[in-house]
């Protein structure tokens, strides 16, 4: 499906960045690998780089280098040590910074993908990851006996990212330049049995996901049999937001 194609994984050593990698060498793509730390990976179909999202220089320099990329895909999920507290507790400057390192380091990934397609005049195809509650209200009661909640922050920079994706599409108004969301259920890394049992009753049978889940759906945007798919969210939840 990705023969021949180069894609450029950011946040590539994250949770879901890790199963991407994976999943598009699966499919014979040759996979750029960039997160804030580097590891040295024998492959002939990886390459790592050190890149720092929320750092537009990083951004610029990093497409710069790679001029023949043919998709991007952004796992990154940056945030800062107060990322998920209690709504009514968190600050406003808590919450304005990681609005700004996670919606803003997108914005920039963006701008700098336009301007690059805009330069090569190469087809390119941009995946984001949103989330099912980047489309709907939280589900509060899933979380009642955990200590766990579903940061503020997280829903308004998801529901932002679907629209960053529409924007950006309708603005080069190109067709060779595609961006896309995908918006996953839950994932299941760790959580505790009451929330997992009460996610799962949400669902048609399945409950969380695994990051091997989604892999499917980003390679599947970043492949030539998802031409002229654009400005779209897809949404892979087992049936959490019927």
């Amino acid at each position: 499906m990705l023969s021949g194609k180069t894609i450029l994984v950011l946040g590539a050593k994250g949770l879901i960045g890790q199963e991407v990698v994976q999943h598009i060498m699966k499919k014979n793509g040759h996979v750029i690998a960039a997160d804030v730390t580097s590891d040295e990976t024998a492959s002939t179909n990886i390459t790592t780089h050190v890149c720092d999202i929320t750092s537009e220089t990083d951004i610029e320099q990093l497409l710069n280098q790679y001029p023949d990329i043919d998709g991007i895909v952004n796992c990154a999920y940056p945030r800062n040590s107060q990322y998920g507290t209690d709504a009514l507790e968190v600050s406003s400057s808590s919450f304005n910074e990681n609005v700004a390192i996670q919606l803003g380091s997108c914005f920039s990934l963006l701008k700098h993908a336009a301007r690059h397609f805009k330069s090569q005049q190469k087809p390119l195809s941009v995946v984001l990851l949103s989330s099912i509650y980047g489309i709907k209200a939280p589900d509060f009661s899933i979380y009642e006996g955990t200590s766990m909640t579903m940061p503020v922050e997280y829903a308004a920079v998801k529901s932002g990212l679907i629209h960053l994706a529409k924007y950006f599409a309708k603005y080069i108004n190109d067709s060779n330049f595609r961006v896309n969301c995908v918006s996953p259920g839950g994932i299941e890394n760790g959580q505790p049995a009451p929330f997992l049992s009460a996610y799962k009753d949400k669902t048609l049978g399945h409950g969380m996901l695994s990051a091997k889940d989604i892999c499917g759906s980003i390679t599947f945007l970043l492949s030539d049999e998802a031409n002229y798919i654009n400005g779209t969210n897809l949404t892979i939840d087992d049936g959490f937001t019927l």
